[in-house]
């Protein structure tokens, strides 16, 4: 049976020297098939061409009010995101990007003065490291305001390890903001081990439900889906190993809080204030929480807390307590691998 050093190392391998930019891949799962916020697309012009054309995300995984947040990017690559995290952090912020692969950090490091003197601050900071045990980098508890990846946990061969590390390193009300590969069934075990689907973010891609149960089991039960996206499996050697599953880019968002299970309803009421840069009108907390700019909307204890207890708290304000229960919010599910699945609000 493969071991998970085994697997690593075929990722590695996979990345650092079958890869040679992203016209090499075979499907659409490892390249930005979201459609890029505007504002991201302006600062892409501000980046080196060697680091935009090795670049291997499947979604845009940079959530806003950013500015003067400490970011962790797992599976940094050669740099991209945390390039663009840069600007969105400012010059009080910091970035930290991690990642296994050698090859790909030399070509991050190597732009980092180049960018520094473009930008005319330097904030971004390569650890090489694999993101199952971020102690060895030295990310301590509670540092972090915000952790993001990028098409990455799908390749680490312990998942669940991943995740408890980024809710160890996360502040209190800090977030996970990630986009993933996510499959609508369990992967076969031959074709997880297989070198080019793990490479291709398919062999890895965990079932929606299992990801959502490992989660809960790290004391997270509420997680939402912000977007989701069809992947199309366009190579006939790929097609033929695995083209009984349905796979999903889907970008995932989730805070370190308190929540509980089910969607409460509580009597409470949250209004965007329209503050948050870039998002003047409205702000989408998931794929069902569309607040727009001074409309109050009802919402569950959960999202209340999600927005007054995160750092999106200044810009809305949310009414009502948990003094009186009215049983279960009506809450609509989101576009899973599976949108009849039952659980927490989303």
């Amino acid at each position: 049976m493969t071991t998970s050093i085994e697997i690593s190392e075929s990722v590695r391998h996979y990345y650092s020297q079958v890869l040679q930019s992203s016209s090499d891949l075979k499907t659409s799962a490892c390249c930005s098939i979201d459609a890029m916020p505007a504002h991201l697309k302006a600062l892409l012009a501000g980046l080196h061409p060697e680091v935009l054309e090795r670049f291997y995300g499947c979604g845009s995984p940079l959530p806003p009010a950013l500015d003067g947040m400490t970011v962790l990017d797992l599976g940094c690559g050669t740099g991209r995101d945390c390039y663009l995290l840069s600007r969105l952090v400012g010059p009080q912020g910091r970035v930290i990007g991690v990642d296994m692969t050698p090859e790909q950090l030399e070509v991050a490091v190597r732009h980092r003065d180049w960018h520094a003197e473009r930008f005319g601050y330097a904030n971004v900071e390569f650890l090489h490291g694999h993101i199952e045990n971020l102690h060895t980098v030295g990310i301590a508890d509670n540092s972090i305001d915000v952790v993001v990846s990028n098409c990455v946990i799908n390749l680490s061969p312990e998942k669940p390890r991943v995740l408890a590390e980024i809710f160890r390193v996360l502040k209190p009300g800090g977030e996970l903001y990630f986009s993933d590969v996510f499959a609508d069934r369990r992967i076969p075990p031959a074709l997880r081990q297989d070198p080019v689907l793990l490479g291709e973010c398919l062999g890895g891609a965990l079932y929606w439900e299992d990801f959502r149960r490992i989660m809960q089991q790290l004391g997270c039960p509420d997680v939402r889906s912000v977007k989701a996206s069809p992947i199309s499996l366009d190579d006939p050697e790929v097609f033929a190993k695995i083209g009984m599953v349905n796979f999903q880019s889907i970008t995932v968002r989730a805070f370190k809080m308190p929540l509980e299970d089910r969607c409460e309803d509580f009597g409470q009421v949250a209004m965007y204030l329209g503050t948050i840069e870039q998002h003047p009108h409205s702000f989408d907390l998931d794929d069902h929480h569309h607040f727009e700019t001074d409309r109050p909307l009802r919402v569950c204890g959960n999202t209340a807390d999600m927005l007054a207890g995160s750092r999106y708290g200044q810009h809305f304000q949310v009414l009502g307590d948990k003094s009186r229960h009215f049983g279960l919010f009506d809450c609509a599910a989101g576009p899973q691998t599976d949108a009849n699945t039952s659980g927490a609000c989303c």
